[in-house]
């Protein structure tokens, strides 16, 4: 399915799974070039190549205890100590031993290790006892071996992949940098502080979604959060013209019908932009769209128009700005996984149902919660997700549905 120009809607709303690959495929054309940062600033970006060992894991004969390092039969005469940082003589006589250190290298000529606790000393000072059977070190390569591939370009950086490298060898990683990404919040009626009175209602995305957007690895800087801006075309137009010179990613809320103040496809068609997808068979969330606008390096730049109302704007943002993102960072495309419903969840016809759920962790099934409406939140800000019920069907008590986890913190899982 190829791109279509603005302005004009398509002639049918995109399927919900197909949108998601469409933006995926260009997010993954679009993705900035690799650069090397060092390991302490990789967390949470993406590997732009494959993770490779430099040496074998481990690069010397290693051992894993506290003890002696003997050789031949006992008992063995005393003739050093070897600590883990240095590298030990051979040992040469048979009847000697080292003591030796966990993680110290396992000096050559060695034939076992023995475990300080099941040893002892004679009134000679010589080291008695029996070394087990099973060899008491690590071998070199026993984790992997040089140049064998660990990871696949992709994978994010975490703490784990992190002290993998470094154990590797590695001082940087070459790894695709974080998206910038802005927000700008269309609508005159919107109120930035205070309660909501007099026909104005509270502001509920400008101080969420930049949050939601950081979860999925965005730079946010608060500059780009531009709320509201007014409702005349000139008004979207610049704001959005200001805010891609430096943002992979506009998002923009509201706007995305067609009625007398949503200036968005207007605004898009004067910037030259081209749909990547515009309006995806989803409930709710429906009025969404992706489109591209070129940068002046010729890469492409994103705008994604999600709905005014708050939990359609969610549902737009893990729809299309989640795997949107995962192109632009080189992962793949998001794979879903399952939930089993513990209560039945109506469908919406000939579109896909995106239902918020809450999913008990005793016993792994996923509940609908109330205060669902696309305006509300508070059914939001007790769920873990969506449960997808596809189009012409319905959710019952047992069914196993993909489910779309909302994005956690930092440093939390699932």
């Amino acid at each position: 399915m190829s791109a279509q120009t603005v302005p004009g809607p398509p002639a049918a709303p995109v399927s919900w799974p197909v949108a998601r690959s469409l933006v995926h495929a260009a997010g993954r054309v679009a993705a900035p070039e690799p650069v090397d940062v060092p390991l302490a600033g990789a967390d949470g970006l993406t590997l732009a190549e494959p993770l490779t060992t430099l040496t074998d894991l481990p690069a010397f004969p290693t051992s894993s205890i506290d003890g002696w390092a003997v050789r031949g039969d006992g008992p063995w005469r005393v003739v050093g100590r070897v600590l883990a940082g240095s590298t030990p003589p051979p040992l040469t006589d048979a009847g000697t031993t080292v003591e030796i250190a966990t993680g110290a290298m396992v000096p050559t000529g060695a034939d076992a290790l023995l475990r300080v606790e099941e040893s002892a000393r004679d009134a000679d000072g010589q080291v008695t006892g029996t070394p087990r059977v099973q060899p008491e070190w690590r071998l070199p390569g026993e984790e992997a071996t040089a140049g064998e591939r660990l990871l696949p370009a992709g994978t994010p950086v975490t703490p784990a992949v992190a002290g993998l490298a470094a154990s590797c060898g590695y001082d940087t990683l070459r790894v695709r940098p974080a998206p910038r990404a802005a927000l700008l919040v269309f609508g005159d009626e919107l109120l930035t502080a205070g309660p909501p009175g007099a026909g104005r209602v509270r502001d509920a995305l400008g101080p969420s979604v930049p949050a939601w957007l950081r979860r999925y690895g965005c730079v946010v800087d608060p500059a780009r959060v531009v709320a509201p801006v007014a409702d005349t075309l000139p008004d979207h137009v610049a704001a959005i013209r200001q805010a891609l010179a430096d943002a992979d990613l506009v998002c923009t809320t509201g706007g995305t019908m067609h009625g007398p103040v949503d200036h968005l496809h207007p605004a898009l068609a004067e910037l030259g932009a081209e749909y990547v997808v515009n309006t995806v068979a989803v409930r709710p969330g429906f009025p969404m769209l992706v489109a591209r606008v070129a940068g002046p390096d010729g890469r492409s730049r994103f705008v994604a128009g999600l709905p005014g109302n708050p939990q359609s704007a969610v549902v737009a943002l893990v729809s299309l700005v989640a795997p949107l993102l995962a192109g632009l960072t080189g992962r793949p495309e998001p794979e879903l996984p399952a939930v089993v419903l513990g209560d039945e969840v109506p469908g919406r016809g000939n579109y896909t149902h995106l239902a918020l759920v809450r999913v008990d962790p005793r016993r792994g099934t996923a509940h609908p919660v109330r205060h669902v409406g696309s305006a509300m939140l508070r059914g939001l800000a007790r769920a873990d997700g969506f449960a997808v019920i596809e189009p012409g069907t319905r959710g019952r008590p047992g069914d196993r549905v993909p489910f779309v986890p909302l994005p956690l913190p930092a440093g939390e899982h699932p």
